[in-house]
């Protein structure tokens, strides 16, 4: 059975056991400060079951596609090393909230894998839970009873908390579990080993393939359990190894949804898969990482140097290394996988296909900029080599190499095994365990539980319409971080504040009580479909009522540079032309940010056509047209643009001006003549085929323009008040050339008469041409003198030092045939006597340089030459 069947097989089943079929959701998180990625199923329906919102339907199922790479759930290490873990996965589930419960689960559970699939009922086990006594918890008897309708008992083992019990984090909603699982060995196998001592004991295949988690509890932050109010259920089957299992093979890496990129593989590095188990591990780890990259990236994460991107350049930086290592791949490849990719998933996820180009582009620039720093870090293992004593590397170092530069610990260390050298593994995990420390300090939060005041579910956001409200506060918590201290967070019945999300930042502002007590609110976030206030403090009276009031200043800049964003968007379209895709956007106060595909740097000419067309539609006065909650497919027939990556509901919000069309829940000006200006700040690339573009709008352009002609009176004064100034500085522009070339002249004449005395005053020293001498020149001019002198001689050892702008510099060159024969090196030479100069510095082993704060110690240093001659 094929993949594809089997997708189709699963969802079909739950279709006709009334459940509403759903996509899967975009997998990075944008709106959710708890998670960066979709690592479980269930994640997209957390407001569901937190009871913040409801469901459209109280049955669903779908196929998600999941991340596990960061934080609690970090399956990377295993990832090639065996055959059932991936980084991106897709999760087959079904969902009930507050609907049927465990009999049904239990029964469809089966039924699907037994009679729809035609598992064997004799290679199936379950789990149920055991109970907890420091959770006061007994074994899970109803799961255990409905389980009995279907298989012998002998099958149904007992599981511990740890197995058995599902929890979404430290607190919300959990329960206990079943988990089902498949043992695929052969008939010899299961003779010599019963199946049941198996499960749970990470055997390849004897392995988890579905887990129905019975959502009957809340954790509270003292780690006590109460009962919800409404039982729910959440499974999750892996769909890559259902595919195993189905279709009778013995790893997730021989099913069909692998073997395509591994075929690719082979045929781009001529390496065989299944004959040499470093080369498998490392064509699994490419196959696999793959996957996760192009669906990031499809869902609008590039990779980058921080959090959720910091995660994928990981991800792509370790097939890379894979592929360097042990396919001795040392050009881009992986972005070439990227077309079978899309071939084989892009019926179930179309993102695959439409952002097809994009991937490519993105991965293979990736690849390159990796495989630099590869051969950046050779560089400097060698240099680490070099300056070691002993046959031991030190750990310091090598995490030095690793974090600061990005070289792979395990390419480090296999290069020097290859050098007959250790490596201090002790001191690399000590470094490597400092650095874990200072991160999870820096990150370690402890939250409240909520302290619910009015039991009210339904929260009311009214921003659109007015910044000042009436407002009760609903429950409150308190969070201390290690960073911000102590701070509250607030829930009111209704609110006028916008909550971060869309790119656009959320409002501060500040909560009145009667008395005239003021609480300053600094920031606003949304969690799980609530909108949360910020404070440091907590008001006197938390019962009382209160006016809320939003700053108006800073939301209406804000609604200035968000309206610009839509307007740069159509813009872009309309002068780059409609390949245009917005890829990410931040919308400050200050300044907006729009990130956008395309292919080359803008012209002068088209940044100004971009200009020209958004202050067009600024002095066209456009009014602001909105349409809230209508259904989505009634936004598209009109035309609204839809971004890709972001999650819609079923009804959505419409922003038009003029003729700029866009599903936005963002806050905007109620006529773009509100915004007076737009200015391009700045147009950059952010990756290949992306560019980004920094503006300013109203206020920042009047300040803008005022610095601006603040200088230009300080340049013309500078100019002698000049009429005509640009003029005035294109002459003093070509009298500096000229200038500049007299003093060139005049240099190398006076290097040519310093390389004279240079030469009369080399003395032999044990059969080499030796001097050390302080000169009155530049690194330039040392340079050119230390290589003519150097053709002369083939036996030549020269240093020479120079003070330039109270620093100290030092040059080394020593012949190449006095590098091979005496073993000398001028970057140790200029390494060890840069301490003379407190400085340091390198090159090749015939010429290097350092250069250093203390011009007084350059002496010491000349005279500490000699001795490498002894």
């Amino acid at each position: 059975m094929k993949s594809q069947e089997i997708r189709s097989k699963f969802l079909s089943f739950f279709e006709n056991k009334k459940h509403s079929i759903v996509p899967s959701a975009p997998m990075v998180l944008k709106d959710d400060p708890t998670l960066m990625f979709v690592n479980a199923g269930m994640v997209p329906f957390k407001e569901y079951f937190l009871g913040n919102s409801q469901p459209k339907s109280s049955r669903i199922a779908d196929t998600q596609k999941c991340l596990r790479v960061s934080g609690k759930h970090n399956d990377l290490e295993e990832v090639g090393y065996d055959t059932y873990h991936h980084t991106l996965f897709e999760m087959l589930g079904n969902w009930s909230f507050g609907d049927y419960f465990k009999e049904e689960a239990i029964a469809w559970a089966w039924e699907l894998l037994t009679e729809v699939f035609g598992i064997d009922k004799d290679i199936l086990y379950v789990t149920v839970f055991e109970g907890d006594e420091g959770d006061k918890l007994p074994m899970d008897t109803e799961a255990y009873d409905f389980w009995k309708k279907h298989i012998s008992e002998d099958r149904i083992l007992k599981g511990n908390k740890k197995d058995n019990f599902w929890e979404m984090g430290d607190q919300g909603p959990c329960g206990p579990c079943s988990e089902i699982h498949v043992d695929v060995r052969s008939a010899e196998e299961k003779a010599k080993v019963d199946g049941k001592d198996l499960v749970n004991m990470d055997h390849p295949q004897v392995v988890e393939i579905w887990n129905l988690v019975f959502m009957q509890y809340n954790r509270k932050a003292n780690g006590s359990l109460e009962s919800l109010p409404n039982k729910h259920i959440d499974t999750g089957m892996g769909f890559e190894r259902l595919c195993m299992v189905l279709q009778g093979v013995q790893s997730n890496y021989d099913t069909d949804v692998f073997t395509p990129l591994i075929r690719e593989v082979e045929a781009i590095t001529h390496k065989d898969y299944g004959k040499d188990e470093k080369i498998d591990v490392a064509i699994r780890v490419i196959s696999d990482h793959v996957r996760a990259v192009a669906f990031s990236i499809a869902d609008g994460q590039l990779p980058s140097n921080i959090g959720a991107g910091y995660v994928i350049r990981r991800i792509l930086r370790r097939a890379v290394r894979y592929g360097f290592t042990f396919l001795d791949k040392k050009e881009p490849f992986i972005y070439r996988l990227v077309d079978v990719l899309s071939k084989k998933m892009g019926i179930a996820f179309p993102e695959l296909k439409s952002q097809k180009q994009l991937i490519e582009n993105v991965i293979k620039e990736e690849e390159n900029s990796f495989l630099r720093t590869l051969e950046q870090g050779l560089i400097l293992l060698n240099r680490i080599v070099e300056e070691t004593k002993g046959n031991t590397v030190s750990g310091e170092k090598a995490f030095e190499l690793y974090d600061t530069y990005g070289f792979p610990i395990d390419l480090t260390s296999l290069i020097l095994n290859e050098k007959g050298l250790k490596l201090d593994e002790a001191g690399f995990e000590k470094e490597l365990q400092k650095q874990k420390e200072r991160s999870r300090a820096a990150s370690e939060i402890s939250t409240d539980d909520w302290t619910v005041l009015v039991d009210d579910a339904e929260q009311e956001f009214i921003g659109y319409d007015t910044l000042e409200a009436n407002v009760k506060i609903t429950r409150y918590r308190k969070v201390t971080s290690k960073k911000e201290g102590d701070m509250y967070q607030l829930v009111f019945n209704l609110t006028p504040f916008y909550a971060e999300g869309g790119g656009q930042v959320g409002d501060k502002g500040y909560l009145e009580d009667v008395n005239g007590d003021v609480v300053y609110i600094i920031d606003t976030k949304k969690e799980n479909n609530v909108i949360i206030h910020f404070a440091k403090n907590l008001p006197k009276n938390v019962e009382a009522s209160f006016k809320a009031v939003v700053d108006a200043k800073q939301r209406y800049r804000t609604e200035c540079n968000h309206t610009a964003t839509h307007l740069l968007h159509q813009a872009l379209r309309e002068v780059l032309g409609t390949h245009v895709e917005q890829k990410g956007s931040a919308v400050h106060s200050k300044y907006l940010r729009f990130d956008f595909s395309h292919f080359s740097k803008l012209t002068v000419e088209e940044l100004r056509d971009v200009e020209n067309f958004v202050n067009a539609r600024i002095d066209g006065k456009l009014p602001l047209e909105e349409k809230r909650n209508i259904p989505m497919e009634e936004a598209i027939a009109e035309g609204a643009m839809a971004l890709f990556g972001e999650k819609y509901g079923d009804t959505v919000r419409a922003v038009r001006f003029g003729q700029s069309i866009e599903l936005c829940g963002g806050t905007h000006v109620k006529n773009t003549a509100d915004i007076w200006h737009f200015k391009i700040i700045s147009e950059g690339a952010v990756a290949a085929g992306i560019r980004r573009i920094e503006a300013i709008t109203n206020d920042a352009v009047k300040e803008f323009y005022h610095e601006n002609n603040r200088a230009y009176f300080e340049m013309k004064d500078l100019l002698n008040n000049a009429k005509e100034p640009v003029k005035a500085l294109q002459n003093l522009q070509e009298e500096n050339a000229k200038l500049k070339k007299q003093i060139e002249s005049l240099l190398k004449d006076k290097a040519k008469n310093i390389k004279g005395e240079l030469k009369s005053e080399l003395t032999n020293v044990n059969g080499i041409q030796f001097l050390a001498k302080k000169v009155d020149l530049d690194a330039a001019g040392i340079k050119d003198v230390a290589f003519e002198l150097g053709s002369q001689f083939d036996n030549l050892f020269l240093l020479l030092g120079a003070e330039q702008n109270g620093k100290a510099l030092l040059s080394c060159y020593i012949s190449k045939e006095l590098v091979a024969s005496k073993n000398l090196n001028a970057g140790q030479v200029v390494r060890e006597l840069g301490k003379h100069i407190q400085g340091g510095g390198g090159g090749q082993p015939f010429f290097a340089t350092a250069g250093g704060k203390n011009p007084s110690g350059i002496n010491d240093a000349l005279k500490a030459a000699k001795d490498y001659l002894k």
